[in-house]
C-alpha cells in the first residue's frame, strides 16, 4: 500500500502548468508543503521537512484556485518517484507526492489574514425554550412508547 497523509503550510503558491495539445491540455500544480517535525528538535537542527507535491486535473484547478503561500492543508495521496538526466549529463532521482485529495487545514480567520482557506460560519441560534445551554434538546425523562419511533 503506498498512501500518506501530510498536513504542512505552502512555502509559495502553487506553480501551475498545462500540458498537452490545444483543446486536450491537462493542468498539474507543483508546490512544496513545510512539514513540522513532532520530535528532535535540537538547537540548530531543521525543525520541518520540505516535502514536494504534485497535483494533477480538478485537483490542480482547486489548488490553482484557493491554494496561496502560508495556507495550512491536509494532502492526501502517494509517493512516486521518478529519475531523468538533467543539462550536464548526471542522473537526478525525484521524489514525490502525488496529491489526490486535500482539505484546508485551518479557517481563513485563522491564518491570520491570509486570502486561501475557507470562512468559518458562524453556529446556528437555537430557541432556547428548545435546547439546554449545551445545544442538546431537552427530553422529559418519561417518554411514552407510543412517542418513540423504535420501541
Amino acid at each position: 500500500m503506498n498512501k500518506v497523509i501530510l498536513m504542512g503550510r505552502l512555502t509559495r503558491d502553487p506553480d501551475v502548468r498545462y500540458s498537452g495539445q490545444e483543446g486536450n491540455q491537462n493542468m498539474h500544480a507543483r508546490f512544496t508543503l513545510a512539514v513540522d517535525r513532532r520530535f528532535g528538535r535540537r538547537e540548530g537542527e531543521q525543525n520541518a521537512d520540505f516535502i514536494s507535491c504534485v497535483a494533477f486535473g480538478r485537483t490542480a484547478e482547486f489548488a490553482e484556485k484557493y491554494l496561496h503561500q502560508g495556507t495550512k492543508i491536509v494532502a492526501e495521496g502517494r509517493i512516486q518517484t521518478g529519475s531523468y538526466t538533467n543539462r550536464e549529463g548526471q542522473r537526478v532521482y525525484t521524489t514525490d507526492v502525488v496529491v489526490e485529495n486535500m482539505e484546508f487545514a485551518e479557517s481563513k480567520n485563522a491564518s491570520a489574514g491570509s486570502e486561501g482557506g475557507y470562512q468559518r460560519q458562524p453556529a446556528p441560534q437555537m430557541d432556547p425554550g428548545t435546547a439546554a445551554g449545551d445545544g442538546f434538546m431537552n427530553i422529559p425523562d418519561v417518554v411514552d412508547d407510543e412517542g418513540l419511533p423504535f420501541a
